[in-house]
């Protein structure tokens, strides 16, 4: 695509009505969304939900059966060999040579990319990523989350323009993901397009902008507290006894959407607030309880959509 608007030029994707299809069965359905450059923008839902598959029609890895669009200026049906070449990808497998060192495999990508003055920018990316002194060591005895640094500077190398990155942190610790998402905030400030498939909630809340994609559907997108409050959740927390027992009563009861654990409290949820304050009005009356009105969480709102999705594969 060519000639775009001055205001063009601020979105790095922006798609209408993507639909694809595997084996006669929907993936994605009629799904249409802007991401901003810049932006770290994070897919969420169910596995088997179409997240990955959405990924990849956006940013022309992956040819739509309908609909259309653009990723980073371009066509992402004409264009799709240009735009592969301004993208980075990494998956949760972390796609290493576990036989080469940590310099090695990034000086390979240097090269197999075309990267001037490979040596050089191999150097300063094992500096910002903080791996002097595992230079030598090899890729298949690093740990987790050093694996995790080396994939996302084998990634970046090339400077890519969009950054995709499916379930990254899947089996490191909690320092090497917080680790990991001070790099990528780093990298977006930096005008680099980051999108992100992610399971955990905190990761969620760190990205710009997020989509919760259910069994090919779009449900819902926009910043964390824009989510929030589009779901018109009213959520209860529930403190006390026999809190399983009070679980298994409310399930089902008129205005109740949702009930679940959350360490030793319950979170009782609900989109007709009126029918939720009456359902759950006698149980308010047993001094074994403590009940405490409050603003639903992202995870409250994700388990609430997820119940109340369907499974097109069923």
């Amino acid at each position: 695509m060519t000639g775009l608007p001055a205001s063009a030029l601020d979105i790095a994707i922006d798609v209408h009505g993507l639909t694809k299809s595997f084996g006669g069965r929907e993936v994605v359905h009629d799904l249409s969304m802007q991401v901003k450059r810049g932006t770290i923008y994070g897919f969420l839902g169910p596995n088997g939900s179409g997240k990955t598959t959405t990924i990849r029609m956006l940013c022309g890895l992956l040819t739509p059966d309908s609909g259309e669009g653009a990723c980073l200026g371009y066509d992402i049906r004409r264009d799709a060999d240009k735009i592969k070449r301004r993208v980075g990808y990494m998956t949760q497998r972390f796609s290493l040579y576990q036989d080469l060192s940590v310099r090695e495999n990034l000086e390979f990508v240097a090269r197999l990319y075309g990267v001037s003055n490979a040596r050089g920018a191999v150097g300063e990316m094992i500096k910002r990523l903080g791996l002097q002194g595992r230079e030598r060591q090899l890729a298949g005895e690093l740990s987790g989350g050093w694996k995790q640094r080396l994939a996302l500077g084998a990634c970046t190398l090339s400077n890519p323009q969009l950054l995709l990155l499916d379930e990254p942190t899947a089996g490191v610790d909690p320092k090497a993901r917080r680790d990991f998402w001070n790099e990528i905030h780093a990298l977006a400030a930096q005008g680099l397009t980051v999108l992100v498939s992610t399971h955990y909630m905190d990761e969620a809340e760190r990205c710009h902008e997020i989509a919760y994609i259910a069994y090919g559907h779009l449900l819902v997108h926009g910043t964390v507290d824009e989510v929030i409050a589009k779901s018109a959740l009213s959520t209860w927390t529930v403190t006390g006894h026999d809190l399983h027992k009070l679980s298994d009563q409310l399930v089902g009861k008129p205005g109740v959407d949702m009930v679940a654990p959350f360490g030793t409290s319950l979170h009782v949820s609900g989109r007709d607030k009126t029918a939720l304050e009456a359902t759950i009005a006698p149980y308010r009356d047993d001094t074994g309880l403590h009940w405490q009105h409050g603003a639903p969480s992202l995870e409250d709102v994700f388990i609430e959509l997820m119940t109340r999705s369907k499974d097109n594969f069923q």
